[in-house]
């Protein structure tokens, strides 16, 4: 995959403006000679991918849908309005972000968009845990299916829009990249509340059977 620079400005209209938004990235900065060289070789090598984007972005983001929903449900209703601080968004405006950018990214690449859905006002229209929860569920779901119908071949069609060297696979890193981002906010929110991720309670609590059912010598 091409490599994508977006700029912090381009970030905020992608998940802020509505899906028929023309979106802009910030070409890269003026370079040194030997950078130049290293760039325009780059963006001449055609060798093919060493493995198969669309499965392994398939099985990351769908990892990312299970360990966001399970920290969503480990999470008590009451602790979904908390924030950090005034003007940043609650561990339950987090969740939404989510799903609202797992409608507007993939919209870029021509996936439909749910009905009645609105970027402006989706990200706080819910507060309820269970209806947050649904959303995730819901828009995870979208997204997964949003990749499965892109072929390979797909993944490599330009996408001018996003920049001179801009593919539909660059689409599908940008939406598996920041489900990673919010996963990690997501975690030091709950571990600020004394939340433990469920999974790494899982592992703590086997390592712990496992050292308990080891002789010791």
């Amino acid at each position: 995959m091409k490599k994508l620079l977006m700029s912090t400005a381009a970030l905020a209209l992608l998940f802020s403006a509505s899906a028929s938004r023309t979106f802009a990235l910030s070409g890269p900065g003026p370079q040194s000679g030997a950078a130049s060289s290293a760039q325009s070789t780059q963006s001449k090598d055609k060798t093919p991918p060493s493995y198969d984007m669309k499965p392994q972005s398939l099985q990351d983001f769908d990892i990312m849908h299970k360990k966001f929903v399970d920290l969503a449900t480990a999470i008590p209703a009451e602790k979904y309005s908390w924030r950090p601080a005034e003007g940043v968004r609650s561990i339950g405006e987090v969740f939404m972000h989510i799903a609202s950018a797992n409608y507007n990214i993939p919209n870029l690449v021509g996936a439909p968009l749910p009905a009645g859905f609105d970027p402006k006002t989706f990200q706080n229209s819910l507060t309820d845990k269970a209806q947050i929860i649904e959303a995730l569920n819901k828009s995870f779901d979208s997204a997964h299916n949003a990749i499965d119908v892109m072929t390979n071949a797909d993944f490599n069609k330009p996408l001018p829009k996003l920049g001179p060297d801009a593919n539909y696979g660059d689409v599908v890193y940008i939406l598996v990249t920041h489900a990673h981002e919010h996963l990690g906010q997501s975690i030091a929110y709950a571990r600020i509340n004394g939340i433990v991720p469920p999974w790494t309670a899982e592992a703590e609590a086997a390592a712990k059977a496992k050292k308990q059912a080891t002789p010791e010598n």
